[in-house]
Formats: C-alpha cells, structure tokens, sequence
C-alpha cells in the first residue's frame, strides 16, 4: 500500500444503481444508424439511413443506432461512463438539504461498466441560511381626493409592509392599495374623436408589366363619431381633415412561379470510413419565381447513404498505472526496512485499444521509476491531522443517508532526508512506502483514527 507523503484525502462515498443493460442487436440485425451518439443524454442523433447492417454502422465507433422504431439508442463504442451531470437542484430552498448528479454506462461492446448502468452522488446543499417569514401590514392611510373633476372616479388609500418588515424574502399576503368610487355629480364636455380610416378605393389595377407609368389616386375617408363632440357643454370638434389621397404607385409586377430544375451531384460521399451520405441538389430555375411568384415546392437537397466498407481508426488510450512496487535497494544485502536508506520502486502502464490506424497513445512513458523509503509497518511518532472535510451522502439513493469526516493519526519523518542523489546526479524527492504504525496520544479514546457522522437533512426520493 502506498502512503502519499503528508498530504490528506477528503472521504467520497459513491453508490451505484442500474436500471438493466441494453442488449446489443445480433450482427445481422437491421437497424436505424446515426451520425452522432449524445452521451449526455443517450439520444442518437441525424439519422443516416434504415436497414443498415449492426457491423456496418459501427464501423465508426462515434455513430450510433436503434435496433427498431421506439427502441432505446445505443452507442458503438465500447462500454464506458459519460461525464458526470450537473447537480441537481437543491430539495429545498432554505436551509439544509440534499442534491445529486449522475453519470451512465454507455457502448455497444464490452467495456469497463455496463451498459445501461447508473452511478449516483449526492451532497448537502444550503440554498440560503433562513427561511421566509412574512411580515404584517401598517395602518391605511388617510383616503386621497377623487381622481376626477366631473362625472366618477375613484379615491384610494395605502398601507406598507412594515408592521413587522418581512425577513429573508418574506412577503405580506393582501393588496398595499384600496380603491372606492366617488361621484362629482359633474357632467364633462365630450370632444370629438376620428372613427378608422375605411378602405383605400380600389386601384385601377391589381397587377402591371415592367414600363407601365400610371400613378392613378384613390382617396379614403373617415367620421368624427368616435365619439361626437357633445353640445351642452361644447366638446371640441376633430382635428384636421376627413379625407386622404395616396397615389397608386408600387402596383406590383403580375407574378410568376417557379419551377425545378433536374437533380445534380454536388458532393461525394461524406465519409471516407464507415457510412455516410451523398448529397444532391438542384435549382430552382426553370424558370426562376418572379414578381412575387411562388418559390419552387418542397427541398432543394436529398441524400443518399454511401457505405465505405472501411472501418475507422480507433485510438489507443493508456490504461490506470499499475501499483507501485514493493521499496527495494536492488543488489543491497542489508536490510533498508524502518531505515533511512532509500531504495527504487516502479509502476507500468499500457497502451491498449488501438484499432485500424488510430492514433498511437501520447507520451512514451510506460514505466516510472522513483525513489522510496521502505516504511511498512514501521513504529513512528505520529501527530492528529486537521478534520478532513464533510463527504458525500451516503447512501445517494437509500435511506437516512450520512456524511462523515475524519480525524486522523499520521507519522511525521523526521529522521528521514526530504531528498536523495538520483541515478542522473540531481537531487530528487522520496516518497515513503508501505502502512506505517504512527504513535499519538489517544484522541476520545482512538489511537489512529476519529470519526464524526451526521445525517443529510430534507432528502428527496431517487428519480430512478
């Protein structure tokens, strides 16, 4: 076991729930094949064709496909874990509650999870410290004066939130305003308004061909009735004019439709691996619309899957880095256990997964080597760490979840030099190896190890 040197780890707590893996159709199967696969939310997207082969559509291991009409989407890369979601929303919207994230198991073969799977996470959450409380109204004021000097209006009062102000966004339930109707018991002058304008007259005529100069007028009028001006007392007459004029200018051109031309080629095959699409296009140009025609019906484009029979490159991806090796002093025929005598330890890694001229994995480095001191159950004065912070809720979808936190006993080295003379002459950093026994004063009664636990408060039931 490796001890990474003087540093601390916050505790994660994961909890893992499938909802059943989607079956994989047979190679020979027919099925709907897309261009794209949308790990975020599993949806195949720009359907390349129906009736394509299993094997022919996952000769691209970024499409996808549907084994029928209303069958889920499945990926054609191998099985793996999409991106981790946005957190959720908090479940509730003050004080202490609960939200979680997921990510699922997507791919067509074998891979590192199940296909269809979920894992889940969750956390406490604390959208505002307080929670609303409402406050109380003021006293109505006093009542205004009418809002009119003849016929009726209205008086208002009001009143404020004040009375105790709300705290942390509360509100005060009711209206701030009160209105009542009051009577001058005066007439008022009604003046008069304009009606609509009615219809423009007819134009002489509706359409004209290119060189055509005659500006004809057409006129539309309107009433003063909207309302009339009263007599007794005297309303104001309509301003201005009850006609209008306007001459028949911009008549438009008689139209003329359009109409396809033939179908053309316009690219080659989309892809030069997998399946793809040809495109066709054509114009509309025979004749064009003009003069307000109507445009050429339905599409200008159409395609057509081309199928490459090439598979795509697949790139290599370099696996986890094994676990360090035990600390030697190769060659040494003394022992370097519980001694400051540095020793060498390794770890390898490989390129795996590559297919069909993909890329080669970056870097080269398939092995490290460092330096150590052997530690292994090593009798050391040892120091409490500080509390490490609060860890997810666990479980994420079970009941009464909890998060715990830590206090630690660790060993201090200090006996031990920080660095050593590598192989290359410089001076390098040591890193300890193995499970030390660190010595602290007993903490709550705990030699190595204190643990507090609390629970996760207004949890709400798992979506799935």
């Amino acid at each position: 076991m490796e001890i990474p040197r003087m540093s601390q780890f916050p505790l994660f707590l994961l909890v893992v729930w499938g909802f059943g893996g989607l079956e994989a159709p047979a190679e020979a199967q027919d099925v709907h094949c897309y261009e794209a696969f949308d790990e975020a939310t599993g949806s195949c997207h720009n359907l390349l064709g129906t009736g394509v082969a299993t094997q022919d559509c996952c000769l691209n291991h970024a499409y996808g496909f549907q084994a029928g009409d209303g069958a889920p989407c499945q990926s054609c890369r191998s099985a793996n874990w999409s991106q981790w979601s946005a957190w959720g929303p908090c479940s509730v919207s003050c004080m202490e509650g609960i939200q979680r994230r997921k990510r699922t198991c997507y791919g067509w073969n074998k891979g590192t999870c199940t296909e269809g799977t979920h894992e889940w996470e969750a956390r406490s959450c604390t959208p505002q410290d307080c929670c609303p409380v409402d406050g109380g109204w003021s006293s109505w004021s006093a009542w205004s004066p009418c809002s009119v000097t003849c016929l009726r209006g209205f008086e208002t009062r009001q009143r404020t939130c004040t009375n105790p102000a709300p705290v942390c966004g509360g509100i005060c339930p009711g209206n701030k305003e009160e209105r009542v109707p009051c009577d001058t018991r005066q007439i008022c002058p009604t003046h008069g308004n304009w009606g609509n304008w009615g219809n423009w007259e007819a134009c002489p005529a509706t359409c004209t061909h290119e060189g055509s100069s005659q500006k004809p007028q057409q006129q539309r009028r309107r009433l003063c009735n909207n309302p009339f001006p009263s007599t007794m007392p005297p309303g104001n007459p309509c301003p201005g004019s009850d006609r209008d004029h306007q001459d028949c200018v911009g008549l438009p051109f008689c139209p003329r439709d359009g109409n396809w031309g033939a179908w053309q080629p316009s690219s080659p095959c989309s892809v030069t691996c997998g399946v793809g699409r040809v495109v066709e296009a054509r114009r509309c140009n025979n004749p064009e619309p003009k003069y307000g025609g109507r445009n050429c019906p339905g599409q200008d484009t159409r395609n057509h899957i081309c199928n490459t029979g090439m598979p795509c490159p697949v790139d290599g991806q370099w696996t986890e880095w094994s676990q360090w090796s035990k600390c030697e002093r190769l060659g040494a025929n003394f022992r370097i256990n519980c001694e400051d005598i540095d020793g060498t330890q390794s770890r390898t890694r490989m390129c795996s997964g590559r297919a069909h001229d993909g890329k080669r994995c970056e870097g080269k480095d398939r092995i490290e080597m460092r330096s150590c001191y052997d530690i292994h159950l090593c009798s050391m004065k040892g120091t409490w760490a500080d509390w490490s912070p609060w860890g997810l809720c666990e479980p994420a979808c079970g009941p009464n979840p909890v998060r715990t936190r830590v206090k630690e006993c660790k060993p201090t080295y200090e006996n031990y030099p920080e660095q050593v003379e590598g192989q290359n002459g410089q001076m390098q950093d040591v890193n300890f190896w193995g499970k030390p026994i660190p010595k602290c004063t007993p903490l709550d009664g705990q030699k190595f190890k204190v643990e507090e636990r609390t629970p996760c408060l207004n949890v709400p039931r798992c979506e799935d």
